[in-house]
């Protein structure tokens, strides 16, 4: 005869482990998870392209060319306000302005660090933590 306790036990168990397993498989749900279209390795949203241009210039930075980073943070610079600012009836100026200028304020500090030394490194920590604070911004654009 099967021992009622020890029974219940083994199947709690298998339980557990079971639903523990299915949780190291899939971690999150769909619903959870935003997937954006990808194109050549740029989302395809309105934010992809100053998220991949702040990407790159950040890449730069990291294998040490300060030259490139800095190019590139003033091409975003200049994306952005044409795009954004001065780009008509969509720009997140007029939509949001509010957005557009958390999203402003978020990114002059990051291509700041990068323009203010394009001929020597920054300060890793800072620029990472205005890396992290502008693509945050960014995501409520999306």
């Amino acid at each position: 005869m099967i021992q009622p306790r020890r029974f219940a036990a083994k199947a709690l168990f298998l339980i557990a482990t079971g639903l523990f397993s299915l949780m190291c498989v899939h971690p999150a749900s769909p619903a959870q998870e935003k997937h954006s279209p990808r194109t050549a390795g740029v989302d395809d949203t309105k934010m992809g392209p100053y998220r991949a241009l702040a990407q790159l210039a950040l890449a730069a930075s990291q294998k040490g060319d300060n030259a490139t980073a800095a190019e590139l943070a003033r091409v975003l610079e200049r994306t952005w306000d044409k795009a954004e600012d001065y780009g008509g009836d969509t720009a997140l100026s007029k939509t949001n302005h509010t957005l557009f200028d958390q999203i402003d304020k978020a990114m002059d500090q990051f291509i700041s660090i990068l323009i203010d030394h394009p001929n020597s490194a920054p300060d890793s920590a800072k620029l990472k933590a205005a890396y992290a604070a502008y693509m945050e911004k960014l995501k409520l654009a999306d």
